[in-house]
């Protein structure tokens, strides 16, 4: 009984990672997000600056600031941490003429992304294997990204492409312009539970919906 509980301590361990096992965070709302599938970038781990992210200032710059403080879901979102959220709206904004792929409407998003800044994700692969990656993203200028499990790289500097759009007639709304980057990795994943961390590494003045894992083999 006592060896059989060893090597199921051990292989728990193994699944979590060295780095994993150290951490501070833990999943939004306890509630581990799963890969397959999509990692919604809003539902970043709780902890705080310097453990489950990195933002360059303390202010949420779209829940209680731009989306207005008045006790709402949408607009006061984890209003009270650095991390910088918002929403897709109707009204011509989310759901312009120069969206490449359409969002889906009141969908939570981090933004105001400047590089340096990186968000760790507490994640359970459920299948070990080679997984495409995608983006749902507006950028206003090309940018790049990186993705690292348990504190290791592993898809290098990732280009983002821009939306902006010389047509486009309202400046602001240069970042509401929505495309889904659908190849945007090949990565190979272990099975278990790790620690997913997004980095922000050019030009940032981009918007993140969701990463979504795709198994190909």
């Amino acid at each position: 009984m006592r060896t059989q509980l060893f090597y199921l301590i051990l292989l728990i361990m193994c699944n979590i990672g060295v780095f994993a096992k150290d951490y501070k965070g833990h999943a939004w709302h306890d509630s581990i997000q799963t890969i397959p599938g999509k990692i919604q970038c809003e539902f970043y781990d709780e902890g705080g600056q310097g453990i489950t992210y990195n933002d360059s200032d303390a202010v949420n710059n779209g829940s209680g600031k731009l989306n207005p403080n008045d006790g709402t879901f949408y607009n006061t979102f984890r209003m009270n941490e650095g991390v910088d959220i918002s929403y897709t709206k109707t009204n011509n904004t989310d759901n312009n003429p120069y969206n490449v792929v359409e969002p889906a409407m009141n969908q939570l998003y981090v933004g105001w992304t400047k590089p340096g800044e990186w968000i760790n994700y507490t994640i359970d692969i459920k299948k070990a294997g080679t997984y495409q990656v995608s983006l749902m993203y507006t950028a206003n200028a090309d940018g790049k990204i990186s993705l690292s499990l348990d504190g290791k790289d592993i898809s290098g500097k990732l280009l983002i492409r821009s939306t902006y759009s010389f047509k486009e007639t309202v400046q602001w709304r240069q970042w509401h312009h929505w495309n889904k980057a659908e190849n945007l990795a090949t990565l190979t994943l272990p099975e278990g539970k790790h620690i997913l961390t997004l980095y922000t590494v050019e030009n940032g003045n981009m918007n993140y919906d969701y990463l979504e894992f795709t198994l190909i083999k």
